[in-house]
């Protein structure tokens, strides 16, 4: 027997499979936290191979009929079930069974002799888990072989995290039952083992409650959706749906099979217009209300002061616990603005009444909010159930128990662990799966913007190092988060999670120190083939050319370095000609001195990849050192300074790494040329989504200087505020004078100094995004 370091037991995996196609690969996702291999030992899988399980154990069963299932998929052979007598001596069979010696509740150990297959579970979940390795492990075939062989091996295997989980709105569109069964069939494939289900928003209400009919009557059915985002244009095509209180008991029991449980959530007090549209009464106004066609944060939310609208919660909420088992219900407490409780006399009679005071961090309303949500905990701890709440209610005095869902980034969650709360970490900026899933946004479906591409969301470390160790237990779980504003269709649901989710299952299951991105790149086509099986829908993303751009000022070059993950062959060209094979091969990093169009590709059997083209435009700033007197927001901080002078221009998305963000301060970037040289125009531009908090500039200034110390102004202009709330587009920025020599040139841009009026951060600073400087 022989104990394998990854990289070892990868290239011995690799090179067996390129030879022999039927042999079974256990470098899985997520990947186990042991392997050890055992040299010319195998096990043949075929149609004469058995599954047992302990005569008695309907769970393990269970268990038996999925991976009967699951095989039958791979090998096109369906596997026959018995019962096991532990009297007898199994051969040629896969034994499940129940090992109260395994410490860990989901742990499993997976055994291959070439006698037998055992799986063992310190819980029937934990068998469960070890049948997934094993399904994940079997050759995807196109169901002609018949047979597998298993290589001898020894798996001791569980999971990092109690709470693994995936999250699914279907407000914003719905989807049908059917789906989200095979969406949950998805979360076990990735080991995972809670399902979130939002079931409640502005845009329709999705369940059924049997005490309030008009929830579902009224409030799930919209008139129309925005086109674009948020425009004002309307497609005029009502958009409906929602489920019985039966259908969710069906997919409910379909997720307890699959050891699934499902957190239902019911946003409250924000998030309630479907609601009020329903029951007008409930609301601070009266009304009338209607069901939103458009997205983003709304001022109508549920009237706190008012003791029916508590009543109300309670009743929806009273039925939600009898239909969800799950310990945990999710009530939202984010996105709920003050306004209308600042001037609603029942919700200041309850500011009163209940001595809530304002002081230098919080609002009287604020603490309003902290009210309702401790109101509603208390309700159902007295249920046998505890909340989990977005990391906004930890905006006031935060409810005692409350599980927080840190999803602004991972500071909400560090701030609740200090706190002593429990923390699941979904931070937008790693876990947001309506994201696009790469920079180059041409050809990808619509997507709320942002980029996190899959390399992004696995380099995610989801307990923060500012944490000591009693606070670290307190990170109790990771999840991913899709929100369907502008995922309209169940084949796109698919496509923007896969294959990020496997990402996400590896952050969820292996310990820190067993991850890489490369190893896990070469593991990630196999469980691809298995998606495709599946018949899902897809990214390749990872397939494209990885390309990376840099530059040295000394040679005044821009370098083109490209990778693929299987290192296929890539062509390029640099003259805006399509790349063959008849182009040139790339060898060793590229250097590019002049403006040029390039294009390159990987060529494979199966196909060629995307063509990455990329419009390098050089002018006298490009390749120069530069200096930023402001830094970038760190979130949008990306290569740095020289983002503004690599000769590379960004496109629509201000997330996709080209473009840096700044807030607050004027920015103002200073470009040594080297040398005297004659100038006699600057111009930049701005990606403007103003929807996004981002804005343009109000104005621009050039000075110049010989020394670096002593500048001079020598242009300056004025732009007019944007006021178009729903504007997005990239704007330019320019300004020409006489010409005039220069070694310095110092840039100031000044931003759009708040959010205006209207907007739902009125007043707050805007955000800038700049882009290439230009110096001719």
């Amino acid at each position: 027997m022989k104990r394998l370091n990854h990289a070892a037991l990868v290239l011995i995996i690799l090179l067996a499979t390129s030879c022999h196609k039927d042999t079974a690969n256990f470098q899985v996702i997520p990947l186990p936290q042991e392997v050890v291999t055992h040299q010319e030992e195998t096990f043949n899988l075929s149609s004469a191979t058995m599954i047992l399980y302990p005569e008695g154990n309907d769970l393990l069963k269970r268990n038996a009929e999925f991976l009967t299932d699951y095989v039958k998929d791979a090998l096109g052979k369906e596997l026959t079930i018995n019962p096991f007598n532990p009297q007898d001596t199994p051969k040629n069979a896969i034994l499940l069974g129940i090992n109260d010696a395994i410490e860990q509740e989901e742990g499993y150990e997976l055994k291959v002799t070439p006698q037998l297959v055992t799986i063992q579970g310190k819980t029937p979940n934990g068998v469960f888990h070890g049948i997934q390795t094993l399904r994940k492990a079997i050759p995807v075939t196109t169901n002609s072989l018949g047979s597998a062989t298993l290589p001898g091996v020894e798996i001791k295997d569980y999971p990092r995290f109690g709470y693994r989980g995936m999250h699914l709105d279907i407000c914003r569109h719905f989807f049908p039952v059917e789906f989200v069964k095979k969406y949950i069939d998805l979360l076990a494939l990735h080991n995972m083992n809670t399902f979130h289900w939002h079931l409640t928003d502005d845009q329709g209400w999705r369940i059924e409650i049997k005490k309030y009919p008009k929830l579902t009557e009224i409030g799930s059915i919209r008139a129309g959706t925005v086109i674009g985002h948020n425009s004002d244009k309307f497609d005029g095509q009502p958009h409906s749906g929602f489920y019985s209180q039966d259908e969710i008991k069906d997919v409910i029991a379909y997720a307890k099979e699959r050891y699934i449980t499902i957190i239902p959530e019911i946003d409250l007090p924000g998030h309630m217009v479907a609601a009020l549209t329903s029951y007008p009464e409930l609301g601070c106004t009266g009304g009338p209300y209607e069901v939103e066609k458009s997205w983003g944060v709304f001022d109508d939310v549920i009237c706190i002061g008012n003791e029916k609208s508590m009543q109300f919660l309670e009743d929806v909420l009273s039925e939600v616990i009898e239909l969800f088992p799950s310990e945990y219900i999710h009530i939202g407490g984010d996105e709920a603005p003050r306004t209308r409780w600042e001037k609603c006399p029942k919700c200041q009679a309850c500011i009163q009444s209940e001595g809530l005071k304002a002081d230098e961090r919080h609002t009287a309303e604020d603490r309003l909010q902290s009210y309702c949500m401790a109101r509603i905990e208390k309700y159902l701890n007295n249920k046998g159930h505890r909340i989990i709440g977005w990391d906004e209610i930890l905006e006031g005095d935060v409810a005692p128990n409350a599980t927080v869902m840190s999803w602004r980034g991972t500071q909400g969650g560090i701030e609740a662990a200090k706190l002593g709360h429990d923390v699941i970490m979904t931070p937008n900026t790693y876990l947001y799966f309506d994201y696009y899933q790469t920079a180059d946004t041409e050809g990808e479906p619509d997507a709320i913007g942002g980029c996190l591409p899959i390399e992004h969301v696995y380099s995610l470390e989801p307990v923060p190092t500012e944490l000591n160790e009693i606070e670290k237990k307190h990170i109790i779980g990771v999840q991913a988060n899709l929100w369907t504003e502008y995922i309209a269709t169940t084949q796109q649901v698919e496509y923007m999670v896969l294959p990020r989710m496997a990402a996400l299952a590896e952050i969820q299951w292996t310990m820190p120190e067993k991850k890489d991105f490369n190893n896990f790149a070469q593991r990630l086509p196999r469980l691809m083939e298995i998606y495709q099986g599946m018949g899902y829908n897809y990214g390749k993303h990872i397939y494209d050319i990885k390309s990376n751009f840099t530059y040295d000022s000394d040679k005044k070059a821009v370098i083109a370095e490209l990778k693929t993950v299987d290192n296929a062959p890539i062509y390029y060209t640099l003259d805006g000609s399509e790349p063959t094979t008849s182009s040139t091969l790339y060898k060793a990093p590229i250097n590019i001195t002049s403006s040029t169009e390039f294009k390159a590709s990987a060529v494979r059997p199966s196909g060629n990849s995307k063509v990455i083209s990329e419009n390098i435009n050089f002018n006298k700033a490009t390749c120069c050192p530069i200096e930023l007197k402001s830094q970038p927001t760190p979130k949008y901080a990306y290569n740095g300074a020289i983002t503004l002078v690599d000769g590379l221009k960004g496109n629509g998305n201000y997330a996709g790494g080209r473009w840096l963000g700044f807030q607050g301060d004027n920015v103002e970037a200073t470009i040594n040329l080297g040398q005297p040289t004659e100038i006699s125009h600057v111009s930049t531009e701005a990606c403007v989504d103003v929807n996004a908090w981002i804005m343009g500039a109000t104005g621009m200034s050039v000075a110049v200087s010989e020394d670096g110390k002593l500048f001079s102004e020598v242009a300056n202009r004025e732009y007019p505020a944007c006021t178009d709330m729903n504007k997005k587009e990239i704007v330019p920025y320019a300004i020409n004078f006489n010409p005039i020599k220069a070694t310095f040139v110092k840039i100031t841009i000044k931003p759009t100094s708040a959010l205006p009026k209207g907007h739902t951060g009125e007043g707050k600073p805007a955000f800038i995004f700049i882009d290439e400087i230009f110096i001719n």
